[in-house]
Formats: structure tokens, C-alpha cells, sequence
């Protein structure tokens, strides 16, 4: 089997794919998306995923872990700023 390369001749430029831009991830509390503080809507939002499942896992961390969860979630209500 013969391998193909490609190349970019002065008539057709190589199609180099743009690099996506990515924000550095900033814990934050929500505003919009809150139950008690917004921890879990703020790290929703900075991990693009849904809080529900954030919830479902702060939950399972705080019954599994002895409370470590609550620990957690009231750290980062005092440490993180609001949105």
C-alpha cells in the first residue's frame, strides 16, 4: 500500500484547521442557574456540562465520602466570586 501525502502547492494552500480558542477555567458562582448559592451552576457553566449532573455527583460525593461534599461545596461558596 502506498502512502499519500499531501501537499500545498503555491496554486492550492494547505487547509490548516483554525485553533479553537479556550477560555481558562474560572470557577465562578451562578446567578442564573442556583438552588442555594450557585456552586454548582458555576462549575457547570465552566465545565460546559449540565448542573444536574454536578449535582447528582456533589450528592453521591457527600453520602459516599462522610460529607465531604458539603466541605467542598461550602469552600467554594466563600472562595468563589459571583458571576
Amino acid at each position: 500500500m502506498e502512502q499519500q501525502t499531501t501537499t500545498a502547492t503555491p496554486d492550492q494552500p494547505a487547509v490548516v484547521p483554525a485553533p479553537r480558542e479556550q477560555k481558562p477555567f474560572r470557577l465562578h458562582r451562578s446567578r442564573s442557574d442556583k438552588m442555594i448559592a450557585g456552586v454548582c451552576g458555576g462549575l457547570a457553566e465552566s465545565l460546559n456540562v449540565d448542573a444536574g449532573l454536578i449535582r447528582i455527583a456533589l450528592v453521591a460525593l457527600t453520602v459516599l465520602g462522610f460529607g465531604f461534599g458539603i466541605v467542598l461545596y461550602v469552600a467554594a461558596w466563600f472562595l468563589a466570586p459571583e458571576e
